[in-house]
Order: C-alpha cells, then structure tokens, then sequence
C-alpha cells in the first residue's frame, strides 16, 4: 500500500517525490484526458481540454508534481507546442496573403481587432485584472498559444505566475466552442442565406477562393480554330494558368491519352482541363462546349498517384525545370498547406508539397524518383531543423525589447522567441536552400507531446484556484465575459464579410472558424456542404490568425498588465 500511495503522493526520500512519481501522475492525467476526448455530443467533443479538466482536478487534491518540476514542464511543452505550429505555419503564412487571401485575411484581422476591444471594454467596465481578461479571451477563441503567451508575458512581466488566467481559459473554453457554434446558427438567419445557391457557388468556386482552388472539368472541342492545333498553342492563346492532363479521342471510346504540350487537339475530342474556376468560362469559349465525362482510370494502362516531394534537388525547382510532364505522364494537381495550386511549368515546387501524377507505370515511376516520394525520407523525422531552431528560439526569447510606455525591459518569452524563428525558418529556408522541411507526423507528434504536456501542467498547477472560482460569483460573470468576446466579433465579422466584401457563406464560415483557429467549428461547417471552400477558408487565414492571436494577447499584457 505504501508504494501506491508513494506514487501517487510522492516518494518523501527522493526530490520532487522522484521520477515515477512524476512520470505517472503525467501520464495518468493526459491519458484520462484523452480517453475522454473521444466523447462527443451532437458530434462536438472538447478535445484535448479534456487533459486541462482532469489536471485541475487531481491538483485539487494535491495529487501533483514539484512546484519546479512542474515549471519546467509546462514550459518545455509551451516551446515544443509553439515551435512545431510555427514550422507548420511559416511556408503558408506570406504566401496565403496572395490574391483572395488579402480579403480573407484582412478580414480576419478586423474580428481579432473585435475581440481585442470587446476584451478591453470588459476591462475597463468591470475592472476586472487584464490577466483574468486574457485568460478569458483565450478560452473563448479556443487558443491553447493564446493561454501560454498570456502566461509567458505576466510572468516575464510580473516576475510572477498568475493562476487566474488559466482558471479563467478553463472557465471559458466550454462555452467559446459552443459560442461559435450558435453564432455561425444566428449568421444564417440574420443575413438570410439560401444554402442551395451558396453551395452552387462554393462547388465552383465563386467568390475569393476563385484564385485559390482549382477546378477539374471536360471540355469536347468544337471551335475549328482549334483542329490540328497543339496544346503549346493553346496555352499561347489563353494565357492563363491551364493544365490539360488527359485526352479521349472521337471515335476511341474510353482510351485515355495522356497529354502534353506537345499533343494535338483535333474536333470531337474531350480533354480534361484543370484550372482555376474563374478561367473555366473563357477555356470552354475558347476550346469547345462543357461536357459530363468518366475520367475514372480503367483498364487504360494510365494509373494516378499521389507523390510527396522529399528529395531537396527538386527545392525552388519549377515544374518544367524537372522536366516531370512529357508522354508518358503529367502533374495534374499541387497542394501546398492545404491548397490546390495548379501545376503550371513556371509553378516552383517545395518539398513536403504534394503532387498528383497521372501516367503509365513508367512514366509515373520516373517522376517519382525525380520527386523523392522515399518512404525512408518520408518516415524518418528531420530533427535538426527542431534543435537548432529551439536553440535560436531561446536566445530570441532573452533579447530585451523596449516598447514606448513601458519602463519593463521586455521579451518575446518562451512562446514569442520559438515561434517566430520557426516561421522566419519555415519560409526563409526553401529560398536559401536550407532544408527544414519535416514529416508530418513526426512534426504533429511533437506539437500534441508538447500541448499534453502544457495543459496537463497547467491544470495541476491551477487545480485548487480553479475550483475556487467555479463555485463563486466571478465563475458565472466570466462565462458571460467570454460568450460576449465569442460572439460579438463573430456576428460582426460575418456581417461585414458578407455584406461588405461578399464573400461565399461557407468560404466566411471557414474563415472565421480560423480566426478563433476553431477545428471543431470547421468541423461542424463542413458537414453543411459538399465543397472545400470551408477547408480552404481556414487554411488560408489559420496562419495569420494565430500568429495575431499570440502578439496582440502579449500587447494586452505588456501594454496593461
């Protein structure tokens, strides 16, 4: 009995109640958390919070780790968790400003300003600690980075921790995942939407994401100024950004060909085209009439496959610098950080970006050795980029900054420092040939070890304060708090997209979602249609709206805390 009780309260003969003790408390709190993430009610769960709740309450009944230890842990988690987001983020975060991505983004900075002045008006007119504001906004934007720049900033700051920001995201965070939910509810009603056309338009990509998404469709030539005329030609005339990718002929039945620049289009024949939907309209003008075709891939001896770029010769390499497309195959579709790009020859290609080739076996097997496509490559982490960038990340995070007001020497702190050598590393890299590029996995394995580890910590550390809280009268004015910096920039911010820059209602509801970096709401959008426009509303602006996320919370407490 003695042993159990060592490991759950400590063993008093060895420091910090000694490492299984640690080890066990750790885990059994993030395992229980995650067991209970699985739970869902009406397709919503509370996910990874779930590690948070049970944290507070074993730390309610002093069932904890030494107050060092637990430190250190929660700070460690805070940098793996930061730093993996910012590698993730920093190839997308430039260049999702492209085209529609400056409406949607600009859009997105206007509901953080929202919510940054809901927040700020909630303090002054209740006087309640801009510690406990911060705390509160980040639990009703759901932004775990949030909660631990919040944190960063008061105790580089203050010198000190402040247990009522944690208390006050754990209070909160229930209610922003359900805020956002009904918001999105009322926003259908109050601008009376007609979800038939929004999903017309949303499948061809209408709107903001016109240069955003690409589009797959048939084309039967008709217009003689085409016969006899080569594909080269008709990129030539179009000067638009194209891909004809595959070609029946008249009279051939099924057999696909596959095409190239220098493939000859002739009457009656049906190509496939993927390009940009606002180009559609002015392809078909040009080449013949839309058609409904089959383009499964049957016994046609033509096979599709999709290829990671691994191998760093092909970095900042275009597609027709490689020389991929030709006879026997072609690139019909690039995605990069969630987007489809179409594969133009001038199109440089990344690694870690992905490519869908259609071809014969040869031919695909060719471009895949060009491309990399190792499984090796693919399944072995790259964990130079990781040390080398956490130990800039510190040496940033201790530089003194200066900001007009404040007689504080600041920092950018264990969030801000890691953070933004891994987005600097993430697009500077590529360009300078430096590759940083991890695997997926290994770098989201990284990112969820270091967030169990940091709401696991925090909950232990907070549990007593919390429960405190829950039971009195600030507990219930918080969960008001919170509903009111949820809702109110949500419900502004898509009246105003909508109204003000007209964008598609699933598109708008992605974006938003991404702008209180919500997966969960995304989720429940996506579920209301057919189209990716949701997906790729969110991508486009998640990037930009957590690195506001994380900078203005640092501002509110440095400026006021």
């Amino acid at each position: 009995m003695n042993i159990f009780e060592n490991l759950f309260r400590g063993f008093p003969n060895l420091w910090g109640g000694g490492v299984a003790h640690s080890v066990m408390l750790l885990s059994l709190v993030i395992g229980l958390g995650l067991c209970l993430a699985k739970i869902k009610v009406r397709g919503v769960s509370l996910g990874n919070a779930w590690i948070l709740f049970i944290g507070l309450i074993f730390g309610y009944f002093y069932l904890n780790l030494d107050q060092n230890l637990l430190h250190f842990m929660k700070e460690f988690g805070l940098i793996l968790f930061v730093y993996s987001i910012g590698l993730e983020m920093g190839p997308g975060l430039f260049s999702s400003f492209k085209n529609g991505g400056k409406v949607l983004n600009g859009l997105v900075g206007i509901v953080i300003l929202l919510s940054v002045v809901t927040a700020l008006f909630i303090h002054y007119a209740t006087d309640t600690p801009i510690a406990t504001v911060a705390g509160i906004l980040s639990g009703a934007v759901t932004n775990t980075p949030g909660l631990g720049a919040a944190q960063q900033a008061f105790s580089d700051l203050r010198h000190i921790d402040a247990p009522s920001i944690a208390s006050a995201y754990a209070v909160t965070y229930p209610m922003g995942m359900i805020g956002v939910i009904v918001s999105f509810i009322m926003l259908r009603y109050i601008l009376r939407i007609k979800m038939a056309d929004e999903e017309v338009d949303a499948q061809c990509g209408h709107g903001h994401l016109k240069d955003m998404t690409v589009n797959t469709f048939s084309v039967r030539i008709s217009n003689k100024m085409i016969d006899g005329e080569t594909v080269k030609h008709v990129h030539e005339l179009l000067k638009r950004d194209l891909i004809i990718s595959r070609v029946v002929r008249e009279g051939d039945g099924q057999q696909q060909q596959v095409a190239n620049k220098h493939t000859t289009l002739n009457m009656g024949d049906t190509v496939l085209v993927v390009a940009h939907p606002n180009d559609q309209d002015a392809i078909c003008a040009l080449l013949g009439s839309l058609v409904e075709m089959d383009w499964t891939i049957g016994d046609n001896g033509l096979l599709s496959r999709e290829v990671l770029i691994t191998r760093s010769s092909a970095q900042e390499k275009t597609i027709g610098q490689l020389h991929i497309s030709g006879k026997n195959v072609n690139v019909t579709r690039v995605n990069r950080s969630g987007i489809d790009l179409v594969p133009t020859p001038s199109l440089k290609l990344q690694i870690g970006d992905s490519v869908k080739l259609v071809g014969t076996e040869l031919g695909v097997s060719h471009a895949e050795k060009l491309l990399g496509h190792s499984m090796k490559r693919i399944g072995d982490p790259n964990m130079i980029p990781i040390f080398l960038g956490l130990v800039l990340g510190c040496i940033l995070a201790n530089v003194p900054l200066w900001l007009p007001g404040i007689s504080e020497t600041l920092r950018l702190g264990l969030t801000g420092g890691p953070l933004v050598i891994a987005i600097l590393m993430g697009y500077f890299g590529p360009k300078f040939n430096m590759v940083n590029y991890n695997t997926m996995n290994s770098n989201q394995l990284i990112r969820e070890i270091g967030l169990y580890l940091f709401l696991a910590c925090v909950g232990l550390g907070t549990g007593k304060v919390f429960v405190d809280t829950v039971v009195s009268e600030s507990g219930l004015l918080w969960i008001g708090y919170g509903l009111a910096m949820t809702m109110i920039p949500i419900l502004l911010g898509g009246i105003i997209g909508r109204c003000a820059f007209h964008i598609n209602f699933f598109t708008l509801m992605g974006a938003l979602a991404g702008a209180n970096t919500s997966s969960h709401a995304l989720a429940y959008v996506s579920d209301m249609t057919q189209s990716e426009s949701p997906s790729v509303g969110y991508s486009t602006v998640y990037p930009f709206a957590m690195l506001l996320r994380i900078i203005t919370i640092q501002v509110m407490i440095f400026a006021l805390g």
